[in-house]
């Protein structure tokens, strides 16, 4: 079950491998701040932080950093003033990659370049397997109300209310729904994958310049929560692979690599 807590502790984890990218003092662009968990805590280890996102953001409630509302198309900033455009696991679900790829070069410096956190294929794979032990913690509570209780007739239509439930939860569970915003839970096995994202951003003229995994095991589901601690997920991660995956990437010139398949779609 969501968890904002469980959420940050991850971010939290993002941090100590994001960090070692960034020139001290950098100033830094997160796109898709969310609540501002990491911008805060990159303010806190001196980077001169700002923090974007769109207005529908589901964490506008939920912010511990100030973050800017914008349009979703034009970053609300001047060229060229930032060392760093910063994400995490946000590209996966912007539509128009193009237009957040050109808004990213306008605002970055000569020198700028990009961090990039995202999901990787490992973990759209156990994000599947979670999506039925989701359903499972959700169908347990249930299965003892099917009994009456008492020989009331209140107590005889319990079970009618139940399978209504559980209909609902059929509905929502059986179909494994895709995380981004193409394709579906299936081809995101490819999409979500190192090797499309590193010919993805080839494609749109940006140069992979390290690539690492972040080291974390997790689903979206949050399956367990914060009730199973980051070092045993760290150790899960060396076996089952990483949930998430680090990009640094630099910006070149329009043109100047020879065209690519496509393999996300943009």
């Amino acid at each position: 079950m969501f968890s904002i807590e469980f959420l940050h502790a991850v971010r939290e984890h993002e941090i100590e491998k994001i960090v070692k990218h960034i020139a001290p003092g950098a100033r830094v662009l997160e796109i898709g701040g969310g609540t501002g968990y990491q911008a805060k805590r990159l303010a806190e280890r001196g980077f001169n932080v700002a923090s974007i996102d769109v207005g529908s953001s589901r964490y506008s409630g939920e912010q511990v950093f100030p973050v800017i509302e914008y349009d979703g198309k034009v970053f609300p900033f001047r060229e060229a003033v930032f060392d760093v455009v910063f994400s995490s696991s946000v590209l996966e679900h912007v539509a128009d990659l193009g237009q957040l790829y050109r808004e990213s070069r306008r605002v970055l410096k000569k020198d700028g370049y990009c961090v990039h956190v995202m999901p990787t294929a490992v973990w759209r794979f156990w994000q599947g397997v979670a999506n039925y032990v989701e359903l499972l913690q959700r169908v347990a509570p249930l299965i003892p109300e099917l009994v009456p209780r008492r020989f009331r007739l209140s107590e005889w239509k319990r079970p009618a209310i139940v399978f209504e439930e559980l209909g609902r939860l059929r509905k929502q569970y059986l179909r494994i729904p895709r995380h981004g915003e193409t394709g579906n839970a299936l081809t995101e096995l490819w999409t979500f994958s190192r090797r499309c994202w590193v010919k993805h951003f080839l494609r749109h003229n940006f140069v992979v310049i390290r690539t690492e995994a972040i080291g974390l095991f997790y689903t979206g589901h949050m399956v367990l929560g914060k009730h199973w601690g980051l070092r045993s997920r760290e150790r899960v991660a060396r076996v089952l692979g990483s949930a998430t995956m680090l990009y640094v990437v630099r910006p070149i010139a329009e043109g100047s690599l020879p065209e690519r398949r496509v393999c996300r779609g943009d």
